[in-house]
């Protein structure tokens, strides 16, 4: 069974990308050279996939990308709100890196639960 590539999944891809860059400057700070190793070649991959996923994919399908982009940058930009409240209410200061890393994850999943509720209402 073979999936056909669609605008949802490439831009999850994107979002994915995303919170992975966005974890480097944690694993830099702390020293933690082999999980940043791994996380950069995970990252490439990541992105090698992308391009495939983006080559593959249908003009109409291409059509649509730019309006899910939109709505990502949306999702990433919340978490990274949220995450600053949260972490200037409930906790001390945690860093920037820290603060990042936790914002674009949360902001991919907030991505990801739009896209599924969308999909449950159609």
């Amino acid at each position: 069974m073979r999936a056909a590539p669609n605008p949802e999944r490439l831009s999850i891809l994107l979002g994915l990308l995303a919170a992975m860059l966005g974890t480097l400057p944690r694993y830099l700070q702390g020293g933690h050279d082999s999980h940043l190793l791994l996380l950069s070649l995970a990252a490439v991959v990541v992105a090698v996939v992308a391009v495939g996923h983006w080559r593959l994919m249908a003009a109409e399908a291409r059509a649509e990308l730019p309006g899910l982009l939109r709505r990502l940058a949306y999702g990433l930009g919340t978490g990274l709100a949220l995450m600053t409240a949260w972490y200037a209410l409930a906790a001390s200061w945690v860093g920037w890196q820290q603060l990042l890393s936790h914002g674009l994850a949360l902001g991919l999943l907030l991505h990801v639960m739009g896209l599924w509720w969308k999909r449950e209402r159609a």
